[in-house]
């Protein structure tokens, strides 16, 4: 196969991967403590390098080109979105550094925990604090349910310490990930990590506002300009690929003909 082809296949398929990534973080733009995603590439060896290879013949100038891009992990960012009053006292936001800590499932198992910034809270039929758009159980500092089934205001300190009236409920698990790196995104807003981060979780700085979301932090201006140049990107690269093959057929059909 041609090896021009093949640099502008690469090309292609990483900036429709870019241009994916970046439509994702412009479609949560209003999905509360949402962290958009950089996608990210790296060059791709070429193939005697990639294969370990070296020992074997081949062209020193089409190694000189490299052997492309690829796709690597893209990493999160972590900003601090802006804060917007909510009427629903059970709307919790996180200012600074920190995530709350809610369990996928009844098992209490590190693997089973999962961090989120989304703080849309409200409580089932059990009386117990869940995540609104998911269900999930929000936890205390014992990693435990926090039921609510007394009567009277609900108001939540900064520092985490939920009350009812004058009766002290429990206390939200405020944790940090002393690398963020390690965690990964589970869909629905939630981020989960290896068990080793999990059992080794800090306390976070960050305070907690109460009647209050936080905003995605994804610039929508940003996020736009982002998909097009992708868009352009890959367009341009897939314009190569016809040039090339145009290219090959002029090669094949008048160049190899017999005199």
């Amino acid at each position: 196969m041609n090896y021009g082809l093949q640099l502008s296949a690469s090309g292609a398929l990483t900036a429709l991967y870019r241009q994916d990534v970046y439509a994702n973080n412009l479609a949560n733009i209003n999905t509360p403590g949402f962290k958009a995603d950089v996608p990210a590439n790296r060059q791709r060896l070429v193939v005697r390098q990639e294969d370990g290879l070296l020992s074997m013949p081949s062209n020193d100038l089409l190694e000189k080109l490299g052997g492309g891009v690829q796709v690597a992990t893209p990493v999160t960012n972590f900003a601090q979105g802006s804060l917007d009053s909510s009427a629903n006292p059970l709307d919790l936001a996180i200012e600074g550094n920190g995530f709350f800590v809610v369990r996928a499932a009844t098992s209490g198992s590190a693997d089973r925990l999962r961090l989120t910034r989304d703080g849309r809270f409200t409580l089932n039929s059990e009386g117990h604090l869940v995540m609104a758009t998911t269900g999930m159980p929000v936890l205390d500092d014992q990693n435990r349910p926090i039921e609510i089934t007394g009567v009277g205001p609900v108001t939540v300190g900064t520092n985490g310490v939920v009350r009812q009236g004058e009766r002290e409920i429990a206390t939200l698990r405020l944790v940090d990930v002393p690398n963020r790196r390690e965690l990964r995104k589970m869909g629905e807003n939630l981020f989960a990590a290896p068990a080793t981060a999990m059992n080794n979780l800090a306390p976070a700085t960050g305070t907690i506002v109460q009647g209050a979301r936080e905003r995605a932090s994804v610039d929508e201006i940003t996020a736009l300009l982002d998909v097009q140049s992708a868009g352009r990107a890959a367009s341009a690269n897939l314009a190569m690929i016809s040039y090339q093959d145009r290219m090959t057929e002029r090669a094949i059909a008048q160049l190899g003909r017999m005199a």
